[in-house]
């Protein structure tokens, strides 16, 4: 995995964070229900949907389904930061493999670490939150991206994330809109992973009793 960079808001983050597409019931009163799907950045592309269902997981409990691919790639990273434990770039490098293969708290933690090294990295802030978001820590995530947000309003992916979270494991309806709604006034064009504007999310919300 190619390691992360982040310079400008254009040049932000090697990976990016799993985010939620809310698809809103047409019958009165309900959430039809969610999917899930990766957003991941490149260094030097715009955000992209990828389509991807679920969280790289098995039936089984929620291994990795190529366990042994991921921790070939893991083990020599963790050998190397045993001697090089200064490297943030690294830890990021780590994080990403642990999220990638739904290792949650080992995530959180290479991703702290990384952030302890240097802070300030909006992509890994977003992707920490998401993490905490799959260890039922939905506040920690809510602060995560709002600590992204902070350092940079236009990042729309937290701005997403915070939404999704609201609605989905805070049930927060109207925080999840006036999160939502902030995006759309950063961008009035912005696009759930489903393929809606999210506009017309807030809209449809909006009109739910």
């Amino acid at each position: 995995m190619v390691k992360n960079t982040e310079t400008t808001k254009t040049d932000t983050v090697k990976k990016q964070t799993l985010v939620t597409a809310v698809l809103l019931s047409l019958c009165i009163g309900f959430i039809a229900g969610t999917i899930y799907a990766s957003f991941k950045l490149s260094s030097d592309k715009p955000v992209q949907p990828q389509g991807k269902v679920a969280m790289n997981t098995n039936q089984t409990g929620g291994q990795p389904v190529n366990a042994i691919e991921f921790s070939a790639k893991i083990l020599p990273l963790e050998q190397y930061l045993k001697q090089h434990p200064e490297d943030g770039e690294a830890w990021t490098q780590l994080g990403n493999l642990f999220f990638d293969s739904n290792q949650v708290k080992e995530a959180i933690d290479a991703y702290e670490k990384s952030l302890a090294i240097e802070p300030g990295k909006i992509g890994v802030i977003t992707d920490l939150g998401v993490m905490y978001r799959r260890n039922n820590q939905p506040r920690k995530a809510i602060e995560a991206f709002d600590k992204a947000i902070a350092i940079d309003p236009s990042f729309e992916t937290a701005r997403f994330n915070k939404g999704i979270v609201l609605l989905h494991d805070l049930n927060d309806v109207a925080g999840g809109i006036e999160a939502w709604e902030a995006l759309v006034a950063q961008n009035p064009l912005a696009m759930a992973p489903n393929g809606e504007s999210v506009d017309a999310l807030v809209q449809r919300m909006k009109k739910q009793p």
